[in-house]
């Protein structure tokens, strides 16, 4: 039998991994007697955990939440994914980030060397953007492979896979690149690195990367474009050449309180005109987004300016009175 300790670990690792477990079965796992599991449970009850017993033919135990937070039990990938999401939390500009730090020095202070050496590897950088529900799973290792050659400087190889739209007919040579941050955006990981090859920036998805081991040469960190990762991140989603602004920007006046519309704005500018009216200016990746962006705060609009936002708007209108009429358009029409 093994010794109480080591017992009581296991046991309360089982009791974690699960909501309901029937006596019966607990013994079974354990290799003890059910009256040893009773023993243990109370054992568990009096270090602070909440457990309760619950009756029927399977009667058994089940952890609830209690009024204080005990000691809890992870296991490496519990620990590491934990540690991550606290790594990025410092990061969010959700108010929590203080709280965050102390945390992931409490998780890190318990960690295996083995394990801590892998979270300090990895840093992060979070640029803010509302979280895509489409956002793709990535494999823990590759994330703190990414982070590890970041702090490193070491020169990573890789496979990319590329859009299912864009894949090549024939295996592409694996990519090579001077690593510099990782970054979240909108819910998903991208690296950005100089590519070796190309001999520019590029900002890579981490989910489509399979890291090559082993690792390149060290390198001294060029100067990112701007010195600021999240503005040259947000300037190249927006389709720019590092400028830092949309390709397209606009100017308008909306006949809807400035307090009303500033809340929804975020990187544009809204200045008051009256009680009820309102100055705009906004950027977009496309004269058209542009138009259909202001369109959503149902409100009239009156185009100050350039003239492509005005034959946006005016495109705009056609294919809504034709859809509205249920007449087809042909689909080169843009």
């Amino acid at each position: 039998m093994p010794k109480t300790s080591a017992r009581l670990l296991s046991l309360l690792s089982l009791l974690q991994a699960r909501r309901d477990w029937p006596g019966g079965l607990l013994a079974e796992r354990l290799d003890i007697s059910p009256r040893t599991v009773r023993r243990d449970v109370e054992r568990l009850r009096e270090l602070g955990y909440p457990i309760v017993a619950f009756k029927g033919p399977d009667g058994g135990y089940r952890l609830n939440a209690g009024t204080e937070l005990p000691p809890l039990l992870f296991d490496d990938e519990q620990a590491v994914a934990l540690a991550v999401a606290l790594r990025i939390a410092t990061v969010s500009g959700a108010g929590i980030g203080e709280a965050s730090v102390r945390a992931l020095a409490t998780v890190r202070q318990v960690m295996p060397a083995r394990l801590r050496r892998r979270i300090d590897t990895l840093q992060v950088t979070a640029v803010e953007r509302p979280v895509s529900r489409s956002a793709p799973q990535l494999d823990s290792g590759v994330l703190l492979t990414l982070g590890a050659t970041v702090h490193a400087c070491e020169v990573l190889r890789f496979d990319y896979t590329p859009a299912a739209a864009a894949a090549p007919a024939s295996p592409a040579p694996p990519r090579r690149v001077e690593p510099h941050h990782l970054v979240t955006w909108g819910g998903r990981w991208y690296l950005v690195a100089w590519d070796l090859d190309r001999e520019d920036w590029r900002t890579f998805r981490a989910d489509r990367i399979t890291p090559r081991i082993p690792t390149g040469p060290r390198f001294v960190p060029r100067e990112l474009p701007g010195g600021d990762v999240a503005a040259f991140v947000a300037a190249r989603f927006r389709g720019s050449d590092g400028s830092g602004d949309w390709p397209c920007r606009g100017e308008v006046i909306l006949a809807k309180p400035a307090s009303d519309v500033a809340p929804y704005v975020h990187d544009g500018v809204v200045e008051a005109l009256g009680p009820e009216r309102c100055r705009v200016t906004l950027g977009s990746w496309s004269w058209v987004g542009l138009a259909a962006t202001v369109g959503r705060f149902d409100a009239d609009v009156e185009v100050v300016g350039p003239a492509e936002l005005k034959d946006a708007f005016a495109l705009l209108a056609r294919r809504y009175a034709d859809a509205a009429a249920g007449r087809e358009r042909p689909l080169t029409d843009r």
